[in-house]
């Protein structure tokens, strides 16, 4: 069994388990379906999901410029019959109207300049690709009318620097630490405008630390990525704090769960609401987890918490959700972390090739390379 099967195998056990009412099966049966970003971590799996939903007479159209496997190859994107790969940018009014083309009834909006230091390192880049290509994109779906625009916001970048925990929807901060953060808000607001203005239907889903099969590590990427890659090298692992901290690790099927739920029930048109695990993980839990499922000795080296990184503990409250939604998250960290592993172990050459920690900009990633060593 090759990759891709494993995957298709992955997600069809996983929808399997959620036991999706009928009334969403037959929702989105035949549908042609817009996911922007469907080559990254998030979007992998969404795009394979939605092929098995839409059946053979649907569609699943995947518009992504694949900036976040450093590679002009889409061997992320499962090559099914009915999903159609197009490499575009939503920046560019040519690749929009190339997608619109082909009549998509809903649109699941992923992509975006990931994330926190790379928006610092690039603020405008951020802006362009965060903010102006989703204006681009609201404005295409609707002139085409679509029946629901899912946006994936970022609960782990909107809340600012000093919430209560659990996280809830209600709390508003402008302690905004990063172009990320400020960008992800400003997407929201955008969707509430052609929500209450021109009627759109939206859904704003926000997204807590998502891990999973799907997502290759970098400089710019997630933490767990790149903690599975450098052990799986026998590197030692950096903590940028006191390994106390916590997060909200959500699986990525989980968080797919989500969205394919947010974009049936009509209860969640026009609101905002979190997809996360509701459980907080202790980093230095997580990194000797990692050391251990993959035999690495190499150990811990703590360093300096970078500037922007605010928050020691993250937490979602997921209740919200749970009632407009009836999200319900079922895949526990270790058997998450695994599958993660796994995913590693049987597309390593391929994320060995995408792998990108290049001297960059930031002095925390730098100072990581060189206790890491090279990864080139």
């Amino acid at each position: 069994m090759n990759s891709y099967e494993k995957r298709i195998d992955l997600v069809r056990d996983y929808l399997e388990r959620t036991a999706l009412d009928n009334s969403i099966l037959d929702y989105y049966s035949g549908r042609s379906i817009l996911v922007t970003g469907g080559a990254g971590a998030i979007g992998s799996n969404l795009i394979v999901a939605l092929s098995i939903l839409v059946g053979k007479s649907g569609r699943v159209i995947v518009l992504d410029n694949l900036s976040a496997l450093k590679t002009r190859n889409p061997w992320n994107v499962t090559p099914l019959s009915n999903i159609m790969f197009v490499l575009g940018d939503v920046r560019s009014d040519i690749d929009l109207k190339r997608v619109f083309r082909e009549n998509p009834g809903m649109v699941f909006h992923l992509a975006a300049f990931f994330a926190n230091q790379n928006s610092i390192d690039y603020p405008e880049t951020s802006a362009e690709v965060d903010v102006l290509g989703q204006i681009r994109l609201l404005e295409y779906s609707r002139i085409a009318g679509v029946d629901k625009f899912v946006y994936a916001s970022s609960g782990c970048a909107i809340y600012g620097s000093y919430p209560e925990l659990p996280l809830r929807e209600e709390f508003i901060s402008m302690h905004l630490t990063t172009p990320y953060q400020i960008n992800k808000m400003t997407g929201e607001m955008y969707c509430n405008f052609y929500h209450h203005h021109y009627g759109l239907p939206i859904i704003n889903c926000r997204f807590f630390n998502s891990y999973g099969p799907g997502e290759v590590p970098g400089q710019y990427r997630n933490v767990i990525p790149n903690f599975i890659y450098w052990a799986m090298q026998g590197r030692s692992l950096p903590i940028t704090g006191t390994g106390e901290e916590t997060r909200d690790f959500t699986y990525v099927l989980d968080l797919v769960q989500g969205l394919i739920k947010a974009g049936y029930y009509s209860d969640a048109v026009g609101e905002n609401f979190n997809l996360g695990a509701g459980k907080e993980v202790r980093i230095l839990d997580l990194v000797n987890m990692v050391n251990k499922a993959t035999n690495n000795k190499a150990g811990i080296n703590f360093m300096e918490r970078r500037k922007w990184d605010t928050k020691p503990r993250l937490l979602a409250s997921i209740e919200k959700a749970q009632r407009l939604v009836k999200y319900a998250p079922i895949v526990e960290f270790d058997e998450g972390l695994q599958r993660n592993i796994d995913w590693f172990t049987e597309n390593w050459d391929e994320i060995n090739l995408c792998a990108d920690f290049p001297p960059g900009m930031s002095s925390a990633v730098r100072g990581a390379e060189s206790i890491c060593g090279s990864t080139k």
